[in-house]
């Protein structure tokens, strides 16, 4: 299927097996090649990535038809957004995130549409109360978005000490960042995450 197709069909076939999670990130030049539009790169990025965007709805969603329904709004967003990803690291993490979000934008979709034990069908079953389930999902996922547009200094702070807090030596030595400097990098980097998710908190 052509870059272009990916705007215009209805929906993206299922895939015959799940790619592994771990599949290699690409690299710059297929980017590129991405953000041009090139037949080859898509249909690369579709074998390595399906499977990972699939898995990321099925988080949310339980219906194939809803699940295909997020990933063929992932790939067209992609497509709109491919030149604005720099990172070729980001390009997965961007992915699985955009397809978790459109994953919750359907079930949303449904909530106000059909009545609640209709939809409760449609969802992957899950011992919490789905609003809070929903909220948390939402904030996490605020936040992933938001962190990725820090600075590349300030964004390794947010994630090491988001991953495991740590004493500030142990950070410094980690991330070959001189001590004196992680309290300011990490409070611009606070300061920059709060002004983008005070919005998504009210």
């Amino acid at each position: 299927m052509t870059a272009l197709a990916y705007a215009e069909a209805p929906a993206i076939p299922a895939p015959r097996r799940a790619d592994r999670a771990d599949v290699p990130v690409v690299d710059r030049r297929h980017l590129q090649a991405l953000a041009a539009g090139d037949d080859a790169a898509w249909q690369t990025t579709v074998r390595r990535y399906e499977g990972l965007l699939r898995s990321a709805a099925r988080v949310v969603l339980r219906s194939d038809s809803d699940v295909d329904e997020a990933v063929q709004r992932t790939w067209v967003l992609l497509l709109r957004n491919a030149a604005r990803i720099n990172d070729p690291q980001c390009l997965p993490g961007w992915l699985s995130t955009t397809a978790r979000r459109e994953a919750l934008a359907i079930l949303r979709a449904q909530q106000r549409a059909v009545p609640s034990e209709d939809v409760a069908d449609r969802v992957a079953p899950d011992d919490r109360d789905m609003a809070t389930a929903l909220m948390e999902e939402e904030l996490r996922l605020a936040l992933d978005r938001a962190v990725e547009t820090l600075p590349e200094t300030q964004r390794r702070i947010v994630r090491a000490l988001l991953r495991e807090p740590e004493s500030y030596d142990a950070l410094s030595q980690e991330l070959g960042i001189p001590r004196g400097s992680l309290g300011p990098l990490r409070g611009r980097a606070v300061k920059a995450l709060r002004a983008q998710l005070e919005p998504s908190l009210r």
